[in-house]
């Protein structure tokens, strides 16, 4: 069993089409998307179109919550949210919005989650917190309550998204992945990222990628059809997602 992850495409097609086609060159059994598909400024229609064709199992993310009635608040989202609406269609917006939390693969073996599954704003392996100067970063989940929540799931493989950062770890007999995102990365390597996962028998192992792609072909989309550009340039060029935890 072979099993393609991609997270956190973030709207950007340009970094989408190379992820795929690396991905397609692997010839997984089952594509996974775990969410944030179209909140970013890099073509987020095409790159709409192009995971609604992939047949993947899907789940919601943070960004997909935010398609609901009511679900942006502060002024920067309204403004992205209120550009995202001239870019996606109604039945684009409704299909995102009514994605599933969480979903189960391999008869059960694989539980795929975007945050945690029981928030899709929640993170699994890390833990966001702000310091004293108000600027925001993640740290490590206490591990005992890490396998307190992991344990209750009775998943061989737990695999998330939401953070940008690939990692796993065995919490007890379970595999917990952190999947890495395809767009928008937080390590200062602005590659995309695409994770493998394959059942061996009994054995589970994880192998994260990591595909270059035109990042100056999308800061030019960005910048030509969008008020974002300059944001998207230091955004995807630098390769670091600062003062955010999304």
């Amino acid at each position: 069993m072979r099993v393609a992850v991609i997270s956190d495409v973030h709207g950007n097609a340009f970094a989408l089409e190379a992820t795929l086609r690396a991905v397609h060159l692997a010839a997984p059994d089952v594509i996974v998307n775990l969410g944030d598909q179209v909140e970013g400024s890099a073509d987020p229609w095409r790159a709409a179109c192009l995971q609604a064709r992939l047949g993947a199992v899907e789940v919601r993310g943070n960004n997909e919550e935010k398609l609901w009635p009511g679900g942006r608040r502060n002024p920067l989202s309204l403004q992205y949210g209120a550009w995202l609406e001239t870019q996606l269609d109604d039945a684009t917006v409704a299909r995102l919005a009514a994605l599933p939390l969480t979903a189960r693969l391999d008869g059960g073996r694989l539980l795929a989650c975007h945050g945690t599954p029981d928030s899709s704003w929640e993170s699994l392996l890390w833990v966001w917190d702000r310091g004293a100067d108000g600027r925001g970063f993640y740290r490590s989940r206490d591990p005992l309550e890490l396998r307190g929540v992991v344990e209750s799931w009775q998943a061989e493989v737990v695999v998330c998204g939401h953070t940008h950062r690939p990692g796993a770890t065995r919490v007890g007999d379970t595999l917990v992945v952190n999947a890495g995102a395809v767009s928008d990365q937080v390590d200062g390597d602005p590659r995309a990222r695409w994770t493998l996962l394959e059942r061996r028998g009994s054995h589970w192992a994880v192998e994260f990628l990591a595909v270059p792609y035109d990042v100056e072909a999308a800061v030019s989309w960005a910048r030509t059809h969008t008020p974002f550009g300059d944001f998207q340039a230091q955004l995807l060029g630098s390769g670091v997602m600062d003062g955010r935890g999304d």
